[in-house]
């Protein structure tokens, strides 16, 4: 009876992690695939352990990769398990031979003359220039002294003016936005949130979770959709506004914003 591996027998499967942790994010399979772009019957299968549907090994991993950052779990770490548990990566292509030192012996470079001469003629031009500067200097120098006017006497310390206050920063100019713009702000104020952030074409702008405390802004000319896993624990901001009671804690919001709001969408 082996002790040893007990910690590795003891961990769930690739899929089983995969599932749990999109249960613990508030996350349906639909709402994963359509973060991921993976297919619902093969985020399905993969959660069973079951990879034939994902086309090859190269396919699998990529779909795992995908999964592991949409549910907040360590893609590097799942990759490693699935080659453990499936075989590995194939052998790197052995790379060619190097040639004998004496086959790619460089030819004795000849002497370069036309650099050698660009250097000359710089050398040249930088000595005259050097002499009329040193000539000019001592000709006029007594000049330039005489005509220079007197400097004013420092005015006394107690008749100067005292600089004006800086202006304390307002509430409106920390959160001041472009008004031909939609912004809104994200904080994980209250614990950790999966977030996605799409633009008004449905382009993902952002997937991941939001760990405690960090903070994401995004911006777009017209709108802004959002999904929030947990969003209890989600402080948001919208044009430089607050928004009160984004969701309750693990509830997952679907929100969307322009650029006349706070209205949720």
């Amino acid at each position: 009876m082996s002790i040893g591996n007990s910690s590795e027998d003891d961990r769930p499967s690739v899929g089983h992690a995969l599932q749990q942790a999109r249960i613990q994010a508030g996350l349906t399979v639909d709402e994963v695939s359509g973060i991921t772009r993976v297919r619902v019957p093969i985020v399905h299968g993969i959660e069973q352990d079951d990879f034939s549907r994902c086309g090859g090994d190269v396919y699998a991993r990529g779909h795992v990769r995908s999964l592991a950052r949409a549910v907040g779990l360590d893609p590097a770490a799942l990759i490693a398990q699935y080659d453990a548990e499936h075989g590995g990566r194939p052998e790197p292509t052995p790379a060619a031979p190097l040639f004998e030192a004496e086959r790619i012996r460089p030819e004795p470079r000849r002497p370069n003359w036309t650099a050698a001469m660009v250097a000359a003629i710089v050398a040249v031009v930088g000595f005259v220039g050097f002499t009329l500067f040193t000539s000019g200097s001592e000709d006029g120098g007594s000049t330039v002294a005489e005509d220079t006017p007197p400097s004013k006497p420092a005015a006394d310390p107690a008749t100067r003016k005292p600089a004006d206050p800086k202006p304390e920063p307002s509430t409106s100019a920390i959160a001041g936005v472009p008004a031909n713009k939609v912004t809104v702000q994200l904080t994980a104020e209250n614990g950790q949130s999966w977030i996605s952030a799409q633009d008004h074409n449905g382009r993902l702008i952002h997937e991941g979770v939001l760990r405690q405390g960090d903070s994401r802004t995004f911006t777009d000319s017209k709108r802004i959709d959002l999904v929030l896993g947990n969003a209890g624990a989600v402080q948001l901001f919208v044009n430089g506004k607050e928004v009160k009671e984004v969701g309750a804690d693990g509830q997952v919001q679907r929100l969307s914003y322009t650029k006349g709001d706070p209205e949720v969408g």
